[in-house]
Formats: C-alpha cells, sequence, structure tokens
C-alpha cells in the first residue's frame, strides 16, 4: 500500500464510516484527539474529510505505555495538547496502527486523568490483528494480516503512506 491514492481511499471511507457511526449513536458534539504521531496524522485528514474546524486534541502517551521501564524514556517526548474539557464528552480517539492494544489502553489512562468522557470512540488507518487486550476499534481503514517479521509505518504528515517493511 505504497501509494497515496490507496491511503487516501481508506482516511475517505474512515469518514463515512464515523459519519454514520456518529448519527446511529445520535452524537452531534464531539471532540477530536490524536494519539502522537501517526494518529493526529489520521485525525486531521479525518478532520479535513469531515469539515470539522474544532482544534484537535494530541495525546503524547509516553509516561502511561506499560513498557516504559522497559523502553525507556522516548527522546521526543512532549506535552499532551487538550483543548478542551473532556468531562461528559464524546470522545474520537485515532490512530494510525492498531496492534496490540497496548496504546489505546494508555491512551485511555490519560484520557480518564483528565476527565470522565460521555464516550470514546476508536479509530483506526489499519488494524493488523494482533490483540494482546479486549480492545477493538469501532471505525477501521483496512484490516491487513502481517507476516511475524513484518511491521507497517505511516509516513506523513503530509501525503500519507503506508509502508510494510521487515522488522528489525
Amino acid at each position: 500500500m505504497h501509494d497515496n491514492q490507496a491511503v487516501n481511499a481508506l482516511l475517505s471511507s474512515m469518514a463515512q464510516k464515523l459519519n454514520h457511526y456518529l448519527k446511529d449513536k445520535n452524537i452531534n458534539e464531539y471532540e477530536l484527539i490524536g494519539i502522537r504521531s501517526g494518529g493526529v496524522w489520521v485525525a486531521k485528514a479525518i478532520q479535513e474529510q469531515l469539515d470539522n474546524t474544532q482544534e484537535i486534541g494530541e495525546l503524547d502517551i509516553s509516561f502511561y505505555r506499560d513498557d516504559f521501564t522497559k523502553i525507556g524514556l522516548n527522546p521526543t517526548v512532549t506535552p499532551s495538547n487538550l483543548p478542551f474539557e473532556t468531562n461528559d464528552k464524546h470522545l474520537i480517539l485515532f490512530d494510525d496502527v492498531l496492534m496490540s492494544g497496548r496504546t489505546i489502553r494508555a491512551a485511555m489512562n490519560e484520557l480518564f486523568d483528565y476527565g470522565r468522557p460521555a464516550s470514546i470512540t476508536l479509530a483506526v488507518l489499519v488494524d493488523i490483528g494482533r490483540p494482546e487486550l479486549p480492545i477493538s476499534p469501532n471505525i477501521v481503514g483496512a484490516n491487513l494480516s502481517l507476516k511475524k517479521n513484518e511491521r507497517i509505518k505511516l509516513i506523513g504528515p503530509d501525503n500519507l503512506n503506508l509502508e510494510i517493511q521487515n522488522a528489525p
């Protein structure tokens, strides 16, 4: 999936699915939040498709990871930015790739430190189906199966592309 048109088609499909989902749930007001960095890129792309002009929240989950003591601190940690209240709000949480579910768990832990949302809807560009936790997205661009030695990387922020790479 090395071409930008394929990723744009996935984003367009996600925007349509999200619109239907929100209408079905009767959710008219919501906040968009991306997990840095790929989730923020996806959130911004979907935001454009939805003609939404609200400021997007950005989460840096580095301090919430359960493997923090093993992998250490990412040298580019920056504070999360949620320019809105989360209490009793409907939140749409975006990530680029759902693998084990641990990133999403960390993001939800951080969100609950800000308040108690009315709901959290999970939207991911790609679900590679290797869950270690019972986390499942509400909106998915694509489901992919990768070989054990492969990983997927989102390249952006402009002209988003997905690249399948051999794991080190």
